[in-house]
């Protein structure tokens, strides 16, 4: 009998985004990182849904236990929200899978990037007690905006990388072409 799930693509797929992952603890430009492209790539790729969901959540969680025993700064008080936009991005990658292209993952990276912003920017505000009601939601968006453009530029810069080396290595290694 043979393993549906543990295949050479899920294999594959997995050291990519655990790969992904581990580059979260070297010295970067900061929130420009593979996070969103770890959860898109996952959502696009793994033939299993729940593996889909699960494989890049675990790389995450083990990418934050690095940076909080190298740094401190792995886990954090919004930690919830960075993982519900993180899930999120997975959902989003379900739709890039019905047509996989240059502009439909560029389009996943940009509103993935969008939702994550609003999501985690909402998170820093909760954390803060709701502090100053709307006008403190707002003033917690705008602060956070020059954050978004290296986050976007993480996203695309990322998801070129995993996207492109993926569908490179696919056309050596047939294998990995989903059946």
């Amino acid at each position: 009998m043979t393993n549906k799930i543990i295949t050479p693509r899920f294999l594959f797929l997995t050291a990519v985004i655990l790969v992904a992952a581990i580059t979260r603890v070297f010295p970067h430009i900061p929130n420009f990182t593979p996070i969103a492209a770890m959860a898109l790539f996952g959502g696009v790729y793994y033939s299993n849904k729940a593996m889909a969901f699960v494989m890049p959540l675990v790389a995450m969680f083990i990418s934050d236990l690095l940076l909080e025993l190298t740094t401190g700064w792995g886990f954090h008080n919004t930690m919830v929200y960075v993982y519900v936009g993180f899930i999120l991005t997975t959902m989003i990658g379900f739709m890039v899978k019905r047509n996989v292209t240059i502009t439909s993952v560029a389009t996943g990276s940009i509103v993935s990037s969008v939702v994550f912003f609003i999501i985690t920017n909402f998170g820093v505000w909760a954390a803060s007690g709701f502090v100053g009601g709307a006008a403190g939601l707002s003033t917690t968006y705008a602060l956070g905006i020059p954050f978004f453009g290296p986050t976007l530029a993480g996203d695309l810069f990322f998801n070129a990388i995993l996207f492109g080396a993926f569908y490179l290595v696919q056309l050596k290694k047939p294998a990995l072409i989903k059946a």
